[in-house]
């Protein structure tokens, strides 16, 4: 692999947003380290051109500093980090095992992102400054029955961002969120290919569907690229209009 191709860490790589995210990349010319906790997900990045992965857990400090020392061993560089990793379902907040829930899942949205910017500062100062875009949602910007644990982990992360943006934006180095809405990933497949649960919620987006991974790629790739060079601490909503409402009322129904 060339050592001169600019680089990027995508967390999460094997499925759903950060697989499209990873393939983007690489079709753009990037040399890109996919790094998952899965590794039937990660077979089927190992034989694309510029991709190489890792298999961990971001909630580990020793998997964040593999990624980055891969990306510099086998590309020279580090030019983005897209910190893609999530996790959620907690029980209610009063039954037995909720906090170790909100512990299990605070460990990879907010303790994964925490790690992986400070795994990847270093070697971004080294090549001159870079992008840091942590994958963040919109539960992340209020409140839904049912998802305690995960809104509040992703709201903490959106203010990891912000709080991050502003301590390394002096090195060159841009920290942003994307907060996507409702998108067509094998995670929430239960509920997609539910007609009657998919069609109440697709009902309350304006743009009327869910978006495509390779949607919200676009919305990451352009955080990461010289685009977005005056944009640090940002949170990028990607939903199709969804926290738009203040959920009184449905949005018009889309066009036939």
């Amino acid at each position: 692999m060339s050592a001169s191709r600019k680089a990027v860490v995508v967390t999460a790589a094997g499925s759903g947003i950060g697989r499209a995210a990873a393939e983007l990349f690489a079709e753009r010319g990037f040399g890109v380290v996919a790094v998952d906790n899965d590794p039937e997900r990660l077979a089927g990045l190992s034989g694309v051109d510029g991709v190489a992965t890792l298999l961990g857990d971001v909630a580990e400090e020793r998997t964040n500093r593999e990624m980055v020392a891969l990306a510099v061993d086998r590309f020279g560089r580090l030019d983005a980090a897209v910190l893609n990793a999530g996790a959620g379902g907690a029980p209610p907040l009063e039954d037995d095992g909720a906090i170790a829930a909100l512990d299990a899942i605070h460990a990879v949205n907010v303790r994964g992102a925490a790690l992986g910017i400070r795994a990847a500062a270093p070697a971004l100062r080294a090549s001159g400054g870079g992008a840091v875009i942590v994958t963040a949602s919109v539960a992340a910007l209020r409140g839904d029955p049912h998802t305690w644990a995960y809104n509040t982990t992703k709201a903490a992360a959106v203010n990891l961002v912000r709080s991050a943006a502003l301590d390394y934006a002096h090195q060159g180095i841009r920290i942003n969120a994307i907060a996507p809405g409702l998108t067509r990933t094998a995670r929430n497949a239960a509920v997609h290919d539910d007609p009657e649960r998919a069609a109440d919620l697709t009902r309350r987006i304006p743009l009327g569907r869910w978006a495509a991974p390779r949607e919200q790629a676009e919305v990451i790739w352009f955080l990461a690229s010289p685009a977005a060079s005056y944009i640090t601490g940002e949170v990028i909503v990607s939903d199709g209009g969804l926290s738009a409402s203040n959920g009184l009322f449905l949005p018009p129904a889309p066009a036939p």
